[in-house]
């Protein structure tokens, strides 16, 4: 049978009690000095530090959080605002009118931080596993049998005869002169007037071809109809 194990006392733990104690009756003071008497001045502390642990525990559980940080700070700040103004910074016979503002609107600021940081938790939708992929059928290596390779004789009775190739070479077709419009021969022929007045000497067929921007065959065509 196992002993159980002693009660230690925890330093940390006890100081955690006497400041969460002493934190608990200063709002609950000052919640009063406010005009919140009775019952709801004792609620005040139990909201600030209830709004205190959830966004401590976002914090713990799910990282760094803009939103848990911002409503851990505000938890925080109602927490030690109220130890300061009831060390004697505030007259709480005659609170201010911030005072009284703040404390009657606290509710509804808690509220919505404690919304926030239980409904907005960030879960993301699982992502459905991708379905399996089926094993592609792997066909069976049916390898056929090698034919026997033919004999010689059979390869060569096989084998058609080739038909003699002809000797007498096939003649090249004749390239007909492409047709030179009778408007391009006139201007042509003006070209060539002109190059000879020019240069005194007959026009090249290079240089009516450069000067006409014709191909080649229709540049020999236009040069036989000049002369």
């Amino acid at each position: 049978m196992k002993a159980r194990p002693a009660l230690r006392v925890d330093a940390v733990l006890i100081q955690a009690v006497i400041a969460g104690a002493l934190s608990f009756a200063h709002l609950h003071d000052l919640a009063d000095a406010a005009g919140q008497d009775g019952w709801k001045a004792w609620a005040y502390p139990i909201s600030v530090d209830l709004l205190l642990v959830a966004a401590w525990r976002r914090l713990r559980s799910e990282g760094p959080s803009r939103l848990a940080w911002c409503w851990f700070v505000i938890a925080l700040f109602a927490s030690l605002g109220a130890n300061v103004a009831t060390a004697g910074f505030l007259d709480l016979a005659h609170p201010p009118a911030w005072l009284r503002f703040g404390i009657a609107g606290w509710p509804a600021l808690a509220f919505l931080g404690g919304t926030l940081l239980a409904h907005s938790t960030g879960d993301r939708v699982p992502v459905p596993p991708a379905p399996a992929t089926p094993a592609p059928d792997v066909e069976p290596d049916i390898t056929p049998d090698p034919l026997p390779e033919p004999t010689p004789l059979a390869a060569a009775a096989d084998t058609p005869a080739l038909a003699p190739a002809d000797p007498s070479p096939t003649p090249s077709p004749v390239v007909s002169p492409p047709p030179v419009p009778a408007a391009l021969v006139d201007h042509a022929r003006k070209v060539a007037d002109d190059h000879h007045a020019r240069t005194g000497s007959r026009i090249d067929i290079d240089t009516l071809r450069a000067r006409l921007g014709v191909p080649p065959q229709l540049a020999d065509a236009i040069a036989a109809q000049l002369t």
